[in-house]
C-alpha cells in the first residue's frame, strides 16, 4: 500500500472494512433474494404478498435512508423488546451490523427479481420430468433448478454486486471506518481533498475491476458446457 501523506495504512484498513461489508451484505442479500423469489412463485398467497411487499418497500426507499432507518431504528426496537423483559441496559446496533442489514435488504430486494426471472426462464418440462421419475420438490430444486438458476442469474447478480460495492460508501455516515470515513479523516487533517478523494476513487475502481474479472470468470465457468450442448 502506498504511503499517501502518512495515511496509507488507514486507507488500507478502510479498504478491508469495505470488502468485508460488501461480502457480508452479498451473502445476506443472496439468501433474502432466493427466499423472496421462491415465495413470489409459490402457491401460498401470504408468502407472495410478503415477498411483493418486501421488494416494493425496499426498492422504493433510497439506500441512504435504509441505512439510517436500520441504524437508529434497530437500536430503538431492541431497547423496546429488552424493556419488556426488564432489561434496562443500553443496546446499540453497530454501524457494521446496520450496514450489512441495510445493504443486504436492498440487494435481496433486487436479487429476488433476478432470481424470479431466472427460475421462470427454466423450461417447466424439466421440473415436470423430475416429478414423473419420483423426485420430490426439494430434490428437483436442488438437482435441476438451482444449478441452472445460478447460471441464468449470474449476469444480473454481478451487476447488482457492483452497485452494492459502491453503496458501501453510504455506511460511513453512521460512523463505519470504511474507505470514505478514512478519506474524510485524511482530508480534515491534511486539507488536501483532491488528492485523497482521487485516491479513494482509484481504490473503488480497483475493487470494481477485480470484481468484474471474477464475475466474468464465473460466467465463463458456468457456461462452459452450454455451447457444447
Amino acid at each position: 500500500m502506498f504511503d499517501i501523506r502518512g495515511f496509507g495504512d488507514q486507507l488500507w484498513a478502510g479498504t478491508l472494512i469495505t470488502i468485508e461489508l460488501a461480502l457480508a451484505s452479498l451473502l445476506l442479500g443472496l439468501i433474502l433474494g432466493l427466499l423472496g423469489a421462491t415465495a413470489r412463485l409459490s402457491g401460498n398467497p401470504v408468502a407472495r404478498g410478503i415477498s411483493k411487499g418486501y421488494t416494493t418497500i425496499i426498492r422504493g426507499i433510497p439506500e441512504l435512508l435504509t441505512v439510517l432507518i436500520i441504524y437508529f431504528g434497530a437500536t430503538t426496537a431492541l431497547m423496546s423488546i429488552a424493556s419488556l423483559f426488564g432489561y434496562d441496559e443500553y443496546i446499540e446496533v453497530g454501524p457494521f451490523t446496520a450496514g450489512v442489514i441495510a445493504l443486504g435488504l436492498t440487494f435481496g430486494a433486487y436479487a429476488s427479481e433476478v432470481f424470479r426471472g431466472a427460475i421462470m426462464a427454466i423450461p417447466p418440462g424439466q421440473r415436470e420430468a423430475g416429478l414423473v421419475i419420483g423426485m420430490g420438490k426439494f430434490k428437483i430444486f436442488w438437482r435441476i433448478t438451482l444449478p441452472q438458476l445460478w447460471r441464468l442469474a449470474l449476469p444480473g447478480l454481478g451487476n447488482l454486486f457492483l452497485v452494492l460495492l459502491k453503496d458501501t460508501a453510504l455506511v460511513s455516515v453512521v460512523g463505519l471506518s470504511d474507505i470514505m470515513l478514512k478519506t474524510r479523516d485524511a482530508v480534515s487533517y491534511t486539507k488536501e481533498p483532491f488528492l485523497f478523494y482521487m485516491a479513494a476513487a482509484c481504490i473503488y475502481l480497483c475493487l470494481t475491476i477485480i470484481s468484474m474479472v471474477f464475475i466474468h470468470y464465473m460466467e465463463k465457468r458456468n457456461n462452459r458446457w452450454v455451447g457444447r450442448a
